[in-house]
């Protein structure tokens, strides 16, 4: 589909203890799974790989998908499932994002190609504060700010590198493109889309239940 192999790996190991509903990857929104609504998006990719808790059942998936157990934190599942993969490109993407918007993985895709490592951000919408004991702090420029997303795409060697880098330095980072720009490496930034944003609190189920009813979004105009 983009002229190289593409492993996607997805870590879906959490328990989901903010959600407060059992392991989140197995949450249901508008009639599936958080984990289904990703492992559809991804149906078309060489290989997908995805990390679930252990003892958990599978959910009935396409030919190109393969469950392993995943590891303490996230990196560790991460790390697991790079192991795995075999495609000359890797997209990590999280279970908790149900939606992922085809016209953002193209731009990565193309980012990644021609730099090795590129990850979708939008702007920060709102005042930006650094509270001072419960109080209204200093605000921050927004503008020099920005929300990460994923799926994050990488050179599948440049990401090797970067975590064996973090185990011999014991780094744990919230994402690959930490570990990534720990390396030394350059990590592009191309625009993302609010719609793939992460079910993390209650009240984002509602969002996501909304979502569900118009999805897939309109192919964009040529």
């Amino acid at each position: 589909m983009y002229g190289v192999g593409v492993s996607v790996l997805v870590p879906a190991a959490g328990q989901g203890r903010r959600l407060g509903r059992g392991p989140k990857a197995f949450v249901r929104v508008g009639g599936r799974s958080l984990l289904e609504w990703v492992l559809e998006a991804f149906a078309w990719a060489d290989e997908v790989h995805v990390a679930l808790p252990a003892g958990a059942e599978p959910p009935a998936a396409a030919t190109n998908v393969r469950f392993h157990v995943g590891g303490r934190e996230r990196q560790d599942s991460v790390a697991r499932l790079l192991e795995a993969a075999r495609g000359d490109v890797v997209l990590v993407h999280d279970a908790a994002r149900p939606f992922v918007v085809p016209g953002v993985v193209d731009r990565l895709m193309a980012a990644v190609t021609t730099g090795g490592a590129a990850v979708p951000v939008v702007p920060v919408p709102d005042t930006l504060i650094e509270p001072e004991e419960g109080r209204y702090g200093p605000a921050l420029d927004r503008g020099r700010y920005a929300l990460v997303q994923t799926p994050q795409a990488f050179f599948r060697e440049v990401l090797a590198e970067a975590h064996q880098l973090a185990r011999t330095r014991e780094v744990l980072a919230t994402d690959e493109a930490q570990l990534v720009r720990a390396l030394g490496y350059p990590v592009e930034l191309v625009p993302g889309d609010r719609r793939m944003f992460k079910v993390t609190f209650p009240e984002d189920l509602a969002l996501a239940e909304a979502l569900a009813r118009s999805w897939p979004p309109e192919p964009a105009a040529p």
